[in-house]
């Protein structure tokens, strides 16, 4: 079982930036990606960004891409999120989440169904 803790959410201003931090711990050598996803009232849950493991595949979503950057130090069981530029759409509940599944070339990486474990979630409040 794998257990995921988020960090780093908060409040800023647009065109401010942030960092999350995904801390996993229990059978992390069975995870073989980690996403980000995101929730805002009224919506579904969307994929934001995604690495596998072993940094071969990163995903983002078209709404982020060149924004936010996914990565990782494994050393640490740790993912992060690099967001920067952000608008107030960004706004929302960003949740980490662990897939053990292979990543395969042909199924994308930021789909939801590919995620099993997931953590609490962390706010992210921009304002305009």
């Amino acid at each position: 079982q794998v257990h995921l803790v988020e960090s780093g959410g908060g409040s800023v201003q647009a065109g401010g930036s942030l960092r999350l931090s995904c801390a996993a711990s229990g059978d992390t050598a069975s995870i073989k990606k980690t996403g980000w996803f995101r929730q805002s009232p009224g919506k579904e849950r969307e994929g934001v960004a995604a690495i596998s493991t072993d940094g071969d595949t990163t995903s983002y979503a078209e709404s982020v891409n060149g924004r936010f950057t996914i990565s990782q130090d494994n050393a640490k069981n740790t993912v992060y999120l690099q967001m920067s530029s952000l608008k107030p759409e960004d706004t929302g509940t960003y949740y980490c989440a662990a897939g053990a599944a292979d990543v395969m070339w042909w199924r994308p990486i930021l789909q939801i169904d590919q995620y099993d474990s997931w953590g609490q979630g962390t706010q992210v409040t921009v304002s305009s």
